[in-house]
């Protein structure tokens, strides 16, 4: 069936979430954390996700602003900079202000006149996404944002997915669900989705019962990608 709605993840996939330690390291107040900001930005991003897992497996469910902060104070403590109260709430701040990847108000204003339902569909809280959005300046491109805090699971599960066909009115195989995660690919795939993964670092396919339809480096292609 042809593609009518495109569906994004949001961090890592529309946002860079690892601006805000890059732009905290060029900073002359943070000396500490020039050596250490991809660390640091590593090790944030793969605890929130972790936490998010563990949340969703136990049914301990929290808003993801408290999941994120979470993550972040464990890769200060790993990476020794966990006293530097000014440095966390400054790489908190800017986490408010994730920069777009640079392709992204191209590719979402080309699939906007093309006539594709647009739309994002994070872990984010309303506010994060919202405060995302209107950074990036990507609001009139796309027709929603939906957030998993109106079911209360964090992704994969399956209920999180659902929020599509119930936002847009359309069979799972009309959704190009795209996500820089393998692992929300893979079970995007098996939920029945079309989906694309972005591979921005060249990572494995992870070893799931189900792979994404098409690996990408970037967001360019989207656009031909829907319509193929």
């Amino acid at each position: 069936m042809a593609i009518t709605t495109c569906v994004f993840d949001a961090y890592g996939t529309l946002f860079d979430v690892t601006a805000a330690a890059r732009q905290a390291a060029g900073e002359p107040a943070f000396p500490a954390l020039k050596d250490k900001w991809m660390d640091v930005a590593t090790q944030w991003r793969l605890k929130q996700l972790q936490y998010t897992w563990l949340r969703a497996v136990v049914d301990a469910h929290a808003d993801f602003w408290d999941v994120t902060q979470n993550g972040l104070d464990w890769a200060l403590e790993s990476t020794g900079l966990d006293g530097d109260a000014a440095l966390r709430q400054r790489l908190l701040d800017l986490y408010w202000e994730l920069a777009a990847y640079p392709e992204v108000p191209a590719m979402l204003t080309a699939l906007k006149a093309a006539g594709y339902n647009t739309a994002i569909l994070s872990n984010g809280s309303p506010a994060m996404l919202d405060g995302a959005v209107q950074s990036a300046g990507v609001g009139d491109v796309l027709d929603d944002v939906l957030s998993v805090e109106s079911v209360g699971v964090f992704k994969p599960d399956a209920r999180v997915y659902d929020l599509v066909g119930q936002r847009f009115h359309c069979a799972t195989d009309e959704v190009l669900f795209v996500s820089s995660n393998g692992w929300d690919a893979g079970c995007a795939t098996g939920y029945g989705f079309q989906t694309a993964w972005v591979n921005r670092a060249g990572e494995p396919l992870d070893r799931l019962p189900w792979t994404p339809a098409h690996v990408l480096s970037d967001l360019t292609t989207i656009p031909d990608l829907a319509g193929a």
